[in-house]
C-alpha cells in the first residue's frame, strides 16, 4: 500500500510520537549515556534529531520499526527543502542510522524490505566548508587586550581570569567544553602542559607556551584566590566561586574580540581553528597537529592545509602521505 505523501514535518512540529517508538528511543539514549558514556550535550542532540525523525514517521502513519531507507531519504529531503544546512542534514542522517543500527543489534527490527534497509542510509558528500581563522595580527591584538569586560587586567580577578582563558584557549587549541571542564589539578605549569578530557571521554595532553603560562600563573596567584569561595576544583571560576560555564566562556571570548577591534565575530572554536592553521603555516607535521587537537582521524586535520595558502605545497602532501601510512600500519597491526 503506498504511503501517505504528507508534508514532511519540521524537527519541532507537535506530532505525537507513539509509545513504542519513545520506549525504543529512551532505551537507546540510556545505552549511550550509561555504557558509551556520551555527554549530556550529545544526548540532547541525539534526542532532538531522532525525535524529529520519529515524528516524521508518525505523520506518515509508518511504524518506527518498519521504516526503510526511502522514508529516511524523504525525511532528509524535507529538511533540505526547508533550508537546513548540509552539515546539519548529514548529522541527522548519521544519528538516525546509528539509532537503527542499535535497534538491529538489539533484535528490535524485523527483516528489512529488499533494497530498502535504513541501515544502508547514506548522505551524499558535500564540499567541506573551510574553517575561518584569525590572522596572526588579529590574534596578537586579542591576546594583548589589557582591559577585559571593562576591568583593568592588572587588578580585577575576573580580568586576570579572562586573559588566562584566552591565552589557554588559543595556545592549547581547546574546545569550549574542554576549557569549561578543566580542573586546577589538570594543569602542569612546570612542563607547560594540560590534561584534557575531549570528545568521547578521550584523554589527551595539550601543550601551551610561555605567554599562556605567565597569564595562568598570574591568574592562579592573584585572581583565582579572590574568586574562590570554597573547595571548588574548577580552574576557571565565576564571580560566585563556581565553575565558569561554556556559555560564559563564549561571551567572554566574543566581548574580547569586540574590545580588540577584530572585525569578525570571535568565538572559542575560532581560536581553535586559528591555533591549528597557524601551526600548519609554521610547518608543523599534521600528525602532531592531529594529536594536539584530539582528532581521531588525520582526514579531519587535513582541512587546515586548505585554509593555509603558504602550506599548499609538496611539504604538506608528503606529511599527509606519511601520516596516513603510519595510521594504516597501526590498523594493520591491531
Amino acid at each position: 500500500m503506498p504511503r501517505a505523501s504528507r508534508r514532511p514535518p519540521t524537527p519541532d512540529d507537535p506530532v505525537v510520537i507513539p509509545p513504542p517508538a519513545l520506549e525504543a528511543l529512551e532505551a537507546y539514549l540510556h545505552d549511550l549515556e550509561g555504557v558509551k558514556r556520551r555527554s549530556a550535550h550529545t544526548i540532547r542532540n541525539y534526542r532532538h534529531d531522532i525525535e524529529a525523525f520519529l515524528r516524521f514517521l508518525a505523520s506518515r502513519d509508518t511504524p518506527f520499526d518498519d521504516a526503510g531507507r526511502d522514508d529516511a531519504r524523504s525525511f532528509l529531503a524535507g529538511l533540505r527543502n526547508t533550508g537546513t544546512a548540509d552539515a546539519s542534514v548529514k548529522r541527522y542522517a548519521t544519528i538516525v542510522r546509528g539509532f537503527y543500527g542499535w535497534l538491529d543489534r538489539e533484535g528490535r527490527l524485523p527483516a528489512p524490505r529488499p533494497g530498502d534497509s535504513i541501515l544502508r542510509l547514506r548522505y551524499p558528500k558535500s564540499s567541506k566548508r573551510l574553517p575561518h581563522f584569525l590572522s596572526s595580527e588579529d590574534t596578537a591584538r586579542l591576546m594583548a587586550t589589557k582591559a577585559l569586560d571593562g576591568h583593568a587586567a592588572d587588578s580585577d580577578p575576573a580580568a586576570l581570569r579572562n586573559h588566562a582563558l584566552l591565552e589557554l584557549l588559543y595556545a592549547a587549541g581547546l574546545r569550549v567544553s574542554e576549557a569549561a571542564a578543566i580542573d586546577a589539578r589538570d594543569l602542569d605549569l612546570t612542563n607547560r602542559q594540560l590534561t584534557v578530557l575531549g570528545k568521547g571521554e578521550k584523554m589527551r595532553v595539550a601543550l601551551f607556551g610561555q605567554p599562556a603560562r605567565t597569564a595562568l600563573l598570574d591568574y592562579l596567584e592573584r585572581g583565582r584566590p579572590q574568586l574562590a569561595t570554597g573547595a571548588q576544583p574548577a580552574l576557571f571560576l565565576n564571580r560566585s566561586g563556581g565553575r565558569l560555564s561554556a556559555r560564559s566562556i563564549q561571551t567572554i571570548v566574543r566581548n574580547a574580540g569586540i574590545e580588540a577591534g577584530v572585525r569578525q565575530r570571535v568565538h572559542p572554536h575560532l581560536l581553535r581553528h586559528s591555533f591549528a592553521t597557524h601551526l600548519v603555516e609554521e610547518g608543523a607535521d599534521l600528525r602532531v597537529v592531529q594529536h594536539l587537537l584530539g582528532h581521531s582521524s588525520i582526514d579531519t586535520t587535513q582541512i587546515y592545509t586548505a585554509v593555509s595558502p603558504s602550506r599548499r605545497d609538496a611539504i604538506v602532501s608528503k606529511a599527509l602521505r606519511r601520516a596516513r601510512r603510519i595510521e594504516a600500519d597501526r590498523k594493520a597491526g591491531t
